[in-house]
């Protein structure tokens, strides 16, 4: 009996230690094939447009590279609209772009990739006392008919609109969320990045304009929209309702270091962890 006993421990300790060995096997040939894949991944990939989501593709970027050092991603701003037109053309991999796919493009062969929400703010240069705009103050100055603070109770000081040319994306958000159609004012210096909107804003007495949210900072005044504080809850409860989608556009299905970014950009370890802190909405977060 104590023999038996004996044995019967011997290979029940033997049994145990063969599946440990099968477990550690398993998840070391997991890991192998996950480098083997990132080993398996080379090439460029290039991508333009929309300066919006430079501050989210940035990052992207850099993080990217780290698991697929073989890989080399361009990324280049030009405005959601160019991005488009490159990518219909195939002169880019991926066209950035945070508006819908236009009319115009339905018979290209694009293929839409939505990847993050972009909310949009009114900012001024810091001497403006203004706070909040309502809606209809808002059209009224990006039209041209209000062309004085002191209209919308600040101080006697003429409005300066700094804000995008046609092919940006950030513009068409603005026309079709906050002017619903109407036409800007020409009276209006154009900048050709949000960048270079908000540098500019800081740098003008009475100006005022629109970027993505990411690119506010204590450098400019943000103002607060039909009395709601932009805010990420805000836009995703409904009260703000300045924002656009983000998307990545492909000539067709994306293959190879293509997919193996934009699928990297939409994965849920990018999603949680830079989304939120680069300024931007996971698209998650919206109701369905």
């Amino acid at each position: 009996m104590k023999s038996f006993g004996k044995s019967k421990v011997l290979t029940t300790l033997l049994v145990l230690m063969i599946g440990l060995m099968m477990v550690a096997g398993c998840g070391s040939n997991s890991g192998d094939k996950t480098a083997n894949q990132a080993a398996e991944v080379s090439g460029k990939v290039s991508a333009s447009g929309s300066t919006a989501l430079l501050p989210l593709l940035k990052p992207a970027q850099e993080e990217f590279h780290k698991m697929y050092d073989k890989v080399t991603v361009n990324i280049a701003g030009g405005g959601s609209f160019t991005g488009m037109n490159q990518v219909s053309e195939g002169t880019v991999n991926i066209g950035n772009s945070d508006v819908a796919l236009p009319t115009e493009f339905k018979d290209k062969g694009i293929v839409d990739h939505k990847v993050v929400v972009l909310p949009f703010v009114f900012i001024t240069n810091k001497d403006v006392t203004v706070d909040n705009l309502t809606e209809q103050q808002a059209v009224d100055i990006l039209t041209g008919k209000i062309t004085n603070w002191k209209e919308v109770g600040g101080q006697d000081k003429a409005i300066t609109i700094i804000h995008r040319a046609k092919s940006s994306g950030s513009r068409a958000t603005i026309t079709e969320t906050v002017l619903k159609g109407a036409a800007f004012t020409d009276q209006a210096v154009i900048q050709d990045s949000n960048g270079a909107v908000k540098a500019a804003i800081a740098n003008t007495p009475g100006a005022i304009g629109y970027v993505d949210a990411p690119y506010a900072d204590g450098s400019v005044k943000t103002l607060d929209y039909n009395g709601v504080k932009y805010s990420p809850e805000a836009v995703t409860s409904g009260k703000y309702p300045v924002y656009s989608y983000g998307h990545m556009y492909t000539k067709g299905e994306a293959t190879g270091a293509t997919k193996a970014f934009i699928d990297y950009v939409m994965s849920a370890d990018f999603q949680n962890t830079y989304v939120e802190k680069t300024g931007f909405i996971p698209i998650t977060k919206m109701p369905k």
